[in-house]
């Protein structure tokens, strides 16, 4: 009988949705396959699915269509956000110098050092045991003078909620840029940007049951950024090249569809990961889990099980059909605690023996039956080689 297969790992990545699917089709093949830069009726109805993609995306999130600039995900958007905005201000004689939290997406830390490389600073701002951001050193560096302040809306290893009203009112009194990746974020809790002084805003398509490879920059003042691309002056020049259509329409789609589903969805999730979680503690009564002391999005479980190896839990609970991850799927095959536990002061014991469970739209009740059936004997076995290797 073959195994029931279980992904919890919607945090790394989802499946395309069917509708967003049906969205695409026109757009590879000969319906609207045309470049959009082109005059002609097949440039033009090119033209119109990114037009039409960009004023859903800004309707949902309270921006200007005009503010809406597409990427390859969320690792480029990431990159013109924070090295963008650090080019800008130096070319206008302002401080050459980002902030970002600790438990940034690696692409969010490897843009500061980019910056550092450049010449520039960077600032890592700590965060408390929680996750949460110190606040007392976001404002220590914006009494420093920074370009940009980078702050991830929800992190995508420990689900951990940032305050970004309050952060991006502080770099506003300060006259800095603020930063923002939701790519967790979206979807998960409400994300709209109305009343927020948030400058530049990350979506990626792929955690929202769009495809891979698309992915958007909110872009609230293009004064603020300069190119890192550069071509034939699409999307202002901001970020040039013949756009990905056909992603760029399964965006808007995917977008509009999550917004509409968030309250249903944070429902959803919020329960099953309770659910699973409350089990998991019965289970193992010395479970830790991870970000518990902060307001975390509801689809993320982080939970260390000690006297364990993360990788070998990952190994077996894949050979039972169950699909999740260590940390995230950025620094899977690692062998050291991800950044995130490490910045937020867990022991090292701790960060090596964490998973985390991820759920999405297709998650069921029954998925949390799969796992709890099956972690016992793998942590006992797990723990027993560990016991082994370690005399």
């Amino acid at each position: 009988m073959t195994k029931r297969a279980v992904y919890l790992d919607h945090a790394a990545t989802t499946p395309v949705r069917p509708e967003v699917l049906e969205t695409m089709l026109p757009y590879l093949r000969e319906e609207a396959f045309g470049n959009p830069s082109s005059a002609h009726r097949f440039g033009r109805a090119a033209r119109a699915g990114i037009e039409e993609a960009k004023r859903a995306i800004a309707e949902v999130l309270a921006v200007e269509p005009n503010q809406v600039v597409f990427t390859s995900g969320g690792t480029e958007a990431d990159n013109l956000a924070v090295i963008g905005c650090a080019l800008a201000a130096r070319a206008a004689g302002k401080a050459f110098r980002v902030a970002v939290c600790a438990t940034e997406h690696k692409a969010v830390l490897a843009a500061a050092h980019a910056v550092q490389h450049l010449g520039g600073e960077e600032i890592i701002l700590p965060v408390h045991r929680s996750g949460l951001v110190d606040l007392a050193a976001v404002d220590e560096a914006l009494a420093r003078g920074v370009a940009v302040v980078s702050v991830m809306w929800v992190n995508n290893e420990v689900g951990t909620t940032q305050p970004v009203a309050d952060l991006a009112e502080r770099c506003r009194a300060a006259g800095a840029c603020f930063h923002s990746d939701a790519v967790q974020a979206f979807g998960k809790v409400p994300v709209q940007l109305r009343d927020l002084p948030i400058t530049f805003l990350t979506l990626s398509g792929h955690k929202i049951g769009a495809p891979k490879g698309i992915g958007a920059l909110i872009v609230r003042d293009r004064r603020a950024v300069e190119a890192l691309i550069h071509g034939g002056g699409q999307q202002f020049g901001i970020r040039p090249g013949t756009e990905n259509v056909p992603g760029i329409v399964a965006l808007g789609r995917a977008v509009t569809l999550a917004a509409a589903e968030q309250a249903e969805f944070a429902r959803r999730t919020a329960a099953l990961r309770d659910d699973l979680e409350r089990r998991l503690g019965t289970l193992f009564p010395d479970l830790s889990v991870n970000g518990r002391a902060a307001p975390r999005a509801p689809h993320v479980l982080n939970a260390s099980f000690p006297g364990t190896d993360s990788e070998a839990l990952l190994m077996h609970l894949d050979l039972a059909g169950v699909a999740c991850s260590a940390g995230s799927a950025c620094t899977t095959g690692s062998v050291e605690p991800s950044h995130v536990l490490t910045a937020m002061g867990v022991p090292h014991e701790l960060g090596v023996a964490a998973l985390r469970f991820s759920f999405g739209r297709t998650s069921v009740p029954e998925d949390l039956d799969v796992v709890v059936g099956a972690l016992p004997k793998i942590v006992d076995k797990v723990r027993a080689l560990s016991a082994v290797l370690h005399r």
